[in-house]
């Protein structure tokens, strides 16, 4: 479907429109409402931002699990520090870039809020104690092969 505009905003007068592209799946006789395709489309892109900010900058994709169950934990962990990241924009400042506009603290990013935690746990420490060394373990016995790892097919939807 295409969508072109018919007036810019006052400051944007001054390039010419670009249309647009949108691709929309439902029945062919029904019209679709381009206000609704509109704000899908503008809330696509926060989602994909929100999921590349998940990937690379807490890991969700970096540990190689081997059971379904480790993959669910590990998914519900990266959601809770993302989670702690939106809670904790109130209370710190704002480390911006030289190039990046100033946000209320209201109004930070997950990933400028993660800039300033990383420093400020460091600062903070950990409850937890130091580990205890234990010395050496046994490891596999020598000459034993551990076997192939058990697989799992990817979960696929069917139409």
């Amino acid at each position: 479907m295409l969508v072109a505009v018919e007036r810019l905003p006052r400051g944007e007068r001054r390039r010419k429109p670009r249309v647009l592209w949108l691709w929309w799946h439902g029945p062919e006789r029904e019209t679709p409402d381009l206000g609704l395709l509109w704000r899908a489309y503008g809330r696509r892109f926060d989602l994909e931002h929100t999921f590349r900010f998940l990937k690379q900058a807490l890991g969700w994709t970096t540990p190689r699990v081997r059971y379904p169950e480790q993959a669910d934990r590990w998914t519900w962990l990266v959601l809770a520090a993302f989670t702690q990241l939106r809670l904790a924009r109130a209370g710190v400042e704002d480390l911006r870039l030289p190039w990046e506009r100033q946000y209320d603290a209201g109004r930070l990013t997950p990933v400028r809020v993660h800039r300033v935690v990383s420093a400020l746990l460091a600062e903070l420490g950990t409850p937890a104690k130091p580990p205890k060394p234990c010395g050496r373990s046994p490891g596999q016995p020598r000459g034993r092969l551990s076997g192939r790892a058990k697989r799992y097919p990817a979960l696929k939807r069917t139409a």
